[in-house]
């Protein structure tokens, strides 16, 4: 196949917010809406899109400072786009914004590359596997014991067999809570909570220990990730086999290494949306091969499937509920799971996701 001679001609951004159908919350805070953030790269008469969950004010840096890093250079050459983006947010501070605007339209260049070539993005970047296993996450602390119920044992008898809820607001609540989803969903699923980070040492081992006697076999975040100590001192010390997990808010290949080298994760977590981008969660499947750690995708399910089947060392992706209904609602092409699997569609180019302009504008900020 000739290789396309186009070059990046113009980048753009917007931002959307999308209200919750309800109030929703985990271990650490409360939310009513999530932001989607959407960069749009052309050249060659294509169109890339890429996007991350952040903030409006990423959706400004894109298109006041990361268009000028990246606007006429050659649309096949990704690498160079993405270091001249992380150059040229070297003063703005990094970690953070910059990065998830650099991830919006990292994906959106690897968008455009694809359907430039007239393939997949499945297919451009290889396959270790065709499909890759999801996990159903939501169960918020602020849904009542029967909401919980209902949502994980729905996704249980749609075929998913690992789900997850949020833990860690009110502890005193959350064994009960626990055991209540243990039921509902049977114990042939596996359970999986997450803390957000809630916990201090003491008591997130104290929940470990109640969460072990439902079979929990996963605790995300029980402690902060930025105590990489105390993660360690957790995984060394809950009941076996449950495992711990961290990385969503790594935002590049820093924030990994310290994770690894502390040993602090059973599986590494990464966020394409955060970690700059399908280059970023590419380096970050490196790194994580490297330690021996198996990588898990955290939400963006759409974004993730691609870079997850071409990655041996990623065990599965969190087909998130808020992203999961967004994706769908403003996206045609977003994978479903079956049988708790979700898997690209080859027949569509690039990440195979077209953007309902007409029915998102409603919700543009």
């Amino acid at each position: 196949m000739p290789r396309p001679d186009a070059s990046i001609d113009r980048l753009s951004a917007s931002s959307y917010r999308i209200p919750t159908e309800s109030p929703e919350s985990d271990g650490t805070i409360a939310w009513d809406s999530t932001t989607l953030v959407l960069a749009e790269a052309s050249g060659g008469g294509q169109t890339g899109i890429g996007y991350s969950y952040a903030d409006r004010s990423a959706a400004d840096l894109i298109g006041r400072k990361l268009s000028a890093a990246v606007v006429g250079l050659d649309a096949m050459d990704v690498p160079r786009a993405w270091e001249a983006m992380r150059a040229s947010a070297r003063n703005l501070g990094r970690p953070g914004v910059a990065s998830t605007a650099i991830s919006a339209v990292d994906a959106a260049l690897w968008d455009l590359k694809a359907k430039l070539l007239g393939v997949s993005l499945a297919d451009l970047l290889g396959r270790a596997r065709d499909a890759v296993p999801a996990y159903a996450s939501g169960g918020f602390t602020s849904q009542s014991i029967g909401e919980l119920e209902a949502q994980l044992g729905g996704w249980a008898a749609e075929g998913f067999r690992m789900v997850k809820m949020k833990v860690g607001r009110d502890p005193g609540a959350d064994p009960d809570r626990v055991r209540a989803a243990r039921e509902a969903i049977g114990p042939d699923v596996a359970l999986f909570v997450d803390a957000n980070g809630a916990c201090d040492r003491k008591r997130a081992l104290r929940l470990a220990e109640r969460f072990a006697e439902q079979g929990v076999c996963w605790f995300e975040e029980p402690v902060s990730s930025d105590d990489p100590e105390g993660l360690r001192l957790l995984r060394d010390r809950v009941p076996a086999p449950m495992e711990v997990a961290a990385g969503e808010y790594a935002y590049g290949d820093r924030d990994f290494r310290a994770l690894l080298l502390a040993g602090a994760v059973d599986v590494l977590q990464a966020d394409a949306t955060r970690c700059l981008g399908l280059t970023g969660f590419l380096r970050a499947g490196t790194l994580a091969s490297a330690f021996g750690v198996p990588l898990s995708a955290h939400c963006a399910p759409s974004l993730h499937v691609p870079s997850c089947c071409a990655l041996a060392v990623v065990r599965h992706v969190e087909d998130f509920y808020d992203h999961h209904r967004i994706e769908h609602l403003l996206f045609d092409g977003a994978p479903r799971a079956e049988g708790g699997m979700l898997r690209p569609d080859r027949s569509r180019p690039g990440l195979g996701l077209d953007f309902k302009r007409a029915d998102a504008e409603r919700f543009a900020t």
